[in-house]
């Protein structure tokens, strides 16, 4: 979490009215007229400050600021505006002649995808039956990736054989073939497309019934076969299913998210055949214990990590906060600060521990001397850590998070982001006292609109959350690529519109507001990544629990193929957001901003809205009316302590809390 964000969670006092005598400026002139930017370019916004006449005050100073959209773009005193990203960057411009009151505007400057270079499809397949109608889906990207928000036009080159409507409904008449055109702007996409003649005998669909749980993915097949008994292949039909809720996708696979029997429905043409799925609740709710408390109100809490004995945590602090504490967790129902280390920083945002326990990183990221970056301190006592070394060459914006990382191949490295260039740094700590830089790797996008915000390693493979350009994996020695730490290679991303899943925050809080890809798990052949999502502004008038929130949603990454990786499912909670992750076994544990501690039951193949599903386990406010801001929660995250299973929950204002999941209590059988 950003420093800034803490201003929409707290009381801003009314502006009082000025005493001073109105301005001889009556209104702001600003060209040009319309401030549209395409992404990744620039755009010279001019003011001019004018008289009830018409005519430039000379003696007026304007100054030009952006006063949001930090992460998607910049302007500078001149004018001139950098765009990062798409989105929309608030600028406010005064009009200042002294001895007056200011004269102030605020303009949107839009910024937007480039035009388009190519079009996804989705929806039609490559065999259709005659009389069979499907809807064809289609996207317009620029060259950047962005989504553009237009209109797909559609041709057949044999309307009698294919019929498209201008809204992609494909209709296949009579036996043969066509080709189906997608164009927008100057992209086109093409597909071939083969109608077969209806000689359908049979259509059914397999399982007839199936049983399972909420949650559960069921795989439904359909069939055809002609009047002489063979089977007709490549065939795909259109599934739906009632009543209650779930989702069905475009080859058969289903979950349903009520307990209930529904009814599975795919049709072919004039064809129709139905199946049930009979689903029962998925009773996973438990209930949870606090074992322990440890409260902090003189700064915010951030980071905690668990030393791998199981029996020391260190926790950092921010909001102005200068110290990392190390904490005695051998008797977890009274955790008891044994240490801590002060350093140069305004906040201790992460910290991560060796694998072999020896040695601890923490980083800096508000240092007065701007000499940020990590510090590194060696734990032959853990519960008094010792700074012996730092590296702060080239990341004087601060580092946001760390994450420490050994391969036997290659030894020990700090990987490290960069709040001012966006950059990844690979700091090789093989001899702890002399650190070194020994790599660097970014997205090819524009300073302004580049933002590497956390990272994940697992298997030689890193998972960067690169805020808007998604999910980055980086081979740094899994041998995929041919990467190493000294030499990172991508593997693959996963972008999406930020703009168009938030649209309900812009509505609520205005424009220029903080979405980005925060933090990324692997897990099996998911990547779980969670958006850090806040408002521009918060409740006007409102104080403490009241005054702001979060927002956001935790998607589920199928990476099974890491050349298409795919959103397979989702969960956003019905308050708060979602921020860190980790996950033990079968369970994923969430710090969810006001949303509080959270625990999920993410067995088998997931699909859909886990929420909706009930996958939830365990939910815990950690909420405390003595707080850093009293009555409201602000749960960064959790680390799940190997050694005794415990869940080390921090909650910005409220410290660390030490949660255990309670076995599911006994049913009553009557």
């Amino acid at each position: 979490m950003f420093p800034v964000l803490f201003a929409l969670l707290q009381q801003v006092a009314p502006p009082q009215p000025s005493a001073l005598p109105p301005s001889p400026v009556t209104r702001i002139v600003i060209t040009p007229a319309n401030l549209v930017v395409m992404a990744q370019d620039t755009l010279r916004i001019r003011a001019q400050a004018l008289d009830a006449n018409g005519q430039v005050v000379p003696q007026a100073r304007v100054r030009i600021f952006a006063s949001g959209g930090r992460f998607e773009g910049s302007v500078d005193s001149t004018g001139l505006v950098r765009s990062g990203s798409t989105g929309t960057l608030p600028v406010t411009i005064q009009a200042i002649v002294p001895g007056t009151r200011p004269v102030i505007q605020v303009v949107q400057v839009r910024m937007v995808p480039g035009p388009a270079t190519t079009i996804s499809v989705s929806g039609v397949p490559k065999r259709l039956l005659a009389g069979q109608q499907v809807r064809a889906e289609a996207t317009a990207w620029s060259a950047a990736g962005d989504k553009r928000d237009e209109r797909v036009s559609w041709r057949s080159s044999s309307p009698a054989t294919v019929s498209v409507s201008s809204d992609g409904l494909v209709t296949a008449k009579v036996a043969g073939r066509a080709i189906l055109t997608a164009s927008a702007g100057n992209a086109t996409m093409t597909i071939p497309v083969t109608v077969i003649a209806d000689d359908l005998a049979s259509f059914t669909i397999s399982p007839a019934i199936a049983e399972g749980r909420t949650g559960d993915v069921v795989r439904f097949t359909a069939s055809a076969t002609t009047r002489a008994g063979r089977k007709i292949e490549g065939l795909v039909p259109s599934w739906s299913f009632a009543p209650g809720q779930g989702q069905i996708d475009g080859d058969g696979t289903f979950v349903g998210y009520d307990s209930r029997p529904y009814t599975i429905v795919a049709t072919l043409g004039r064809r129709s055949a139905q199946a049930t799925a009979q689903l029962r609740p998925r009773d996973v709710r438990r209930p949870a214990q606090v074992v322990g408390r440890l409260p902090r109100t003189r700064f915010t809490t951030e980071e905690v990590w668990i030393h791998p004995s199981g029996k020391y945590a260190y926790l950092g602090s921010g909001s102005g906060g200068d110290v990392m504490y190390a904490i005695d967790i051998s008797n977890p129902a009274n955790p008891t600060v044994t240490d801590s280390i002060i350093a140069n920083t305004r906040r201790v945002n992460d910290i991560m521990t060796t694998p072999d326990g020896k040695f601890l990183v923490f980083t800096r990221e508000g240092a007065s001397d701007r000499k940020n970056g990590i510090v590194i301190a060696e734990l032959s006592d853990p519960a008094h850590p010792k700074p012996i070394s730092e590296f702060t060459e080239g990341v004087t914006a601060g580092v946001h998070s760390a994450y420490v990382y050994r391969q036997e191949k290659f030894g020990t490295h700090v990987y490290i982001t960069n709040d001012g260039t966006g950059a990844l740094h690979v700091i090789d700590i093989s001899d702890p006292y002399k650190p070194k830089e020994i790599a660097q790797w970014k997205t090819a996008r524009p300073d302004a609109g580049r933002t590497l915000h956390d990272i994940d390693i697992q298997n030689g493979l890193l998972y960067a959350s690169y805020w808007n350009d998604g999910l980055i994996i980086l081979d740094i020695g899994n041998g995929i690529k041919g990467g190493s730490p000294s030499n990172p290679q991508l593997v693959t991303q996963f972008k999406y519109d930020l703009n168009d899943l938030y649209r309900q925050v812009e509505a609520s809080g205005g424009a220029g507001f903080i979405r980005g890809t925060h933090t990324a798990w692997r897990h099996r052949n998911y990547v779980f990544i969670a958006d850090e999502v806040f408002p521009a502004s918060g409740v006007l008038g409102g104080k403490d629990a009241s005054a702001g929130r979060a927002y956001g949603r935790m998607q589920v990454i199928d990476v099974s193929d890491l050349d298409h990786p795919k959103s397979v499912a989702w969960y956003e909670p019905e308050y708060g957001g979602v921020h860190n992750v980790w996950v033990a076994g079968d369970t994923l544990y969430m710090g969810a901003y006001n949303g509080g501690f959270r625990a999920f039951d993410v067995s088998g193949e997931l699909r859909g809205d886990l929420r909706a599903q009930a996958r939830e386990m365990v939910h815990v406010n950690t909420a405390d009316k003595d707080g850093f801001v009293p009555n409201a929660a602000m749960t960064w995250g959790v680390v799940v302590n190997p050694v005794d299973g415990l869940a080390y929950v921090n909650d910005m204002y409220n410290g660390l809390w030490i949660v255990r999941l309670l076995p599911q209590r006994e049913k009553v059988v009557q």
